[in-house]
């Protein structure tokens, strides 16, 4: 059996697929205090005391960098060095905002400490590291009283045996996380940045994976990356950065997985869960970058390019000191929740849409949550009251307000990025897009929404179906050979792939490139196929002028292009996975019924009916489509249809 749990604000979701194929799906309420708890209840439900593989995608450390309760940090550096954590780039987020507000360090500025050491740029050693300077250092860090270090030397990326001296003089002194390790890629700054966000949340990841792996006794646990492949716990516990993004990445994985079943090649990823909505787009595969930023620190290593916005079923409504409606980015999450949980107040998205009666008491989770619709009826009316506007108009502006923020999102992954999102089709889930996507794809004049099966848990589907991966990376900028350098890095994916998975390891090339005298660069498949591979860069250069146009317009044909660095990607595939229709939940619906609903600006009878129902001939909108754990709005105007692998196809 396998397993894919993915740990989110509201709900934990689990997906079960056993060899015959068979597959089980439930939501469990997520328990932000004790995240592991909620998933060993789960394990218990699904296995029966069989064992399985489980990947899981956690949220413990984006949670633990969010809420600042990371660990105490010490951040070593070359002598000289030791504020530019703290001094970061020059770019300011708020262009014209004359009086920001000031972002706290992770790491103080009274635990930044320089050592007497130099490497240069092309890795030569102007001054050696001398054992009476790390016995310094050692004692400045003991007194400092920190549980966790991240060490990052000057040019350590092209010579590591400094950092190295470094790490192994201050065993022992806590969780260690050094920046040839974590990030081996040039620019200071953003490598700093990388290390210390790893050394920040390792000591609470060891602690967590540790509890976690113990407790699931003869279960196997991999954990999923934010570049959307899977390794080990214990590699996870050394590199806690890379599932900063994990939950996110499932879903984009699961998308494009989904997609490809149904014949669609270009789409939108649409993920609108109970805290946030993550898009992304896919072209037969995730679009990947190196230059993602957490909660505003730069993350320097190969992730999927996802956008995230406080805009989920948890938003929370209210009224700001102009008296405009605001929606997000603040959310009710599991605890308290929306109003309509029972133990809040608060007026939230999910309460609006319940309101609308387009989420009935018994619909969420298949009923297992049952919900207070006079709530949600109280929260709008109390919110109506002080914008002096009538129910009905505050809760289709709540609505209207999270769309808006929602296509914002989509705009920024597609139109600013080069594509035209009229030439994709928008795959929504989690629990809520399919009850926004009809409305934003309209707003987009895209003509096509997909609603998969298993909607409400494909990021935790998403999680099954993902390879295992292992990025390495090495600049060389400084005239390194290429084919030299990509052999090097090939050698230690071999070496770090067990022997029993090393006949299926698949070694996928790419380049950074750039035009002489820009600042960045944009990564392309290496694919020059001579003997070697790298002698030669002449159509990995046409790749990257064709490229260069469609994100930035043009392209220089004559420019002179330099390679950067030098990727390989080790990939074992988790194969082909079969995977049966999910059982039928009382939820979907056991006949038609009618219900009254707000859409499109007024009260009317709308048709409720399960996916099933829908069936291949399809129907036309106004209907709900109800799922376990999610459900779709179909407008006026469009008409929804299944495909053979159960995916509802909604076409305007």
């Amino acid at each position: 059996m396998r397993i894919g749990v993915d740990t989110g604000g509201t709900f934990t979701d689990f997906v079960a697929i056993d060899d015959a194929g068979r597959v089980e799906s439930f939501k469990l309420r997520s328990n932000p205090r004790d995240p592991a708890s909620v998933i060993l209840a789960g394990l218990e439900r699904a296995t029966r005391g069989r064992a399985a593989q489980v990947v899981h995608g956690s949220t413990v450390a984006t949670n633990a960098l969010l809420e600042r309760k990371g660990a105490r940090t010490a951040f070593v550096t070359t002598a000289g060095f030791e504020d530019i954590f703290h001094i970061g780039r020059q770019n300011r987020r708020e262009l014209y905002n004359l009086t920001p507000i000031p972002r706290v360090p992770l790491v103080a500025r009274d635990r930044c400490f320089g050592v007497e050491e130099r490497t240069l740029f092309d890795g030569s050693v102007l001054r050696e590291l001398t054992k009476e300077a790390l016995a310094g250092l050692r004692a400045r860090i003991g007194r400092a009283g920190v549980e966790s270090i991240a060490i990052c030397l000057l040019h350590s990326c092209q010579n590591p045996a400094h950092e190295r001296s470094a790490a192994e003089a201050l065993r022992g002194c806590g969780y260690l996380s050094i920046s040839s390790d974590v990030s081996p890629e040039f620019r200071e700054y953003e490598r700093s940045s990388t290390t210390v966000l790893n050394a920040y949340v390792g000591p609470l990841i060891e602690r967590y994976l540790a509890r976690l792996v113990a407790a699931m006794g003869k279960h196997e646990l991999g954990i999923l990356q934010s570049n959307g492949g899977t390794m080990t716990a214990g590699e996870a516990a050394a590199m806690p950065v890379r599932t900063l993004l994990s939950g996110p990445a499932g879903g984009a994985i699961g998308a494009a997985w989904m997609a490809k079943r149904s014949g669609f090649r270009q789409v939108i990823g649409f993920d609108m869960g109970g805290t946030s909505t993550d898009v992304c787009v896919i072209q037969d595969s995730p679009r990947e970058t190196t230059e993602a930023r957490v909660d505003g620190f730069p993350l320097q290593m190969p992730m999927l390019d996802i956008h995230t916005v406080g805009a989920g079923g948890g938003s929370i409504a209210k009224v700001d000191e102009g008296g405009l409606l605001r929606v997000g980015p603040e959310s009710a999450g599991a605890e308290p929740g929306p109003a309509c949980y029972g133990s809040s107040d608060l007026c939230t998205v999910t309460d609006a849409q319940v309101f609308l009666g387009r989420i009935a008491e018994d619909q969420l989770a298949g009923g297992s949550l049952r919900i207070e619709a006079s709530r949600s009826a109280a929260a709008v009316e109390r919110l109506a009251a002080q914008l002096g506007m009538s129910a009905n108009e505050t809760a289709a502006g709540v609505i209207r307000i999270a769309n808006a923020n929602m296509e914002r999102a989509l705009r920024q992954v597609s139109v600013e990025r080069g594509y035209d999102p009229r030439r994709f089709a928008l795959l929504a889930f989690g629990g809520g897009g399919g009850l926004h996507a009809c409305e934003i794809a309209e707003s987009l004049e895209m003509s096509t929404v997909l609603v998969p099966s298993l909607a409400g848990a494909l990021s935790a589907l998403g999680m099954l179906v993902a390879d295992r991966v292992r990025d390495y990376s090495q600049p060389v900028l400084t005239g390194a050979s290429i084919p030299a350098a990509f052999r090097r890095l090939e050698r230690t994916a071999r070496q770090d792939t067990a022997r029993p998975q090393r006949s299926a390891l698949e070694l996928r090339r790419s380049g950074d490139l750039r035009y002489l005298g820009q600042s960045y660069e944009l990564n392309v498949p290496w694919l020059d196929n001579g003997p070697d591979k790298g002698n030669g860069v002449a159509k990995t250069i046409q790749a990257f002028h064709k490229v260069h146009h469609r994100l930035y317009g043009y392209a220089d044909a004559a420019g002179r292009v330099e390679v950067v660095a030098v990727r390989v990607r080790a990939v074992v595939p988790s194969g082909k996975m079969q995977m049966r229709q999910a059982r039928r939940r009382p939820a979907e619906g056991n006949g038609l019924t009618l219900r009254r609903m707000f859409v499109s600006g007024k009260w009317r009878q709308v048709a409720c009916l399960s996916r099933t129902q829908v069936g291949r001939s399809g129907r036309a909108g106004p209907l709900l489509v109800l799922d376990y754990g999610s459900t779709t709005l179909v407008p006026a105007g469009w008409r929804a249809r299944t495909d053979a692998s159960g995916t509802l196809i909604v076409s305007r």
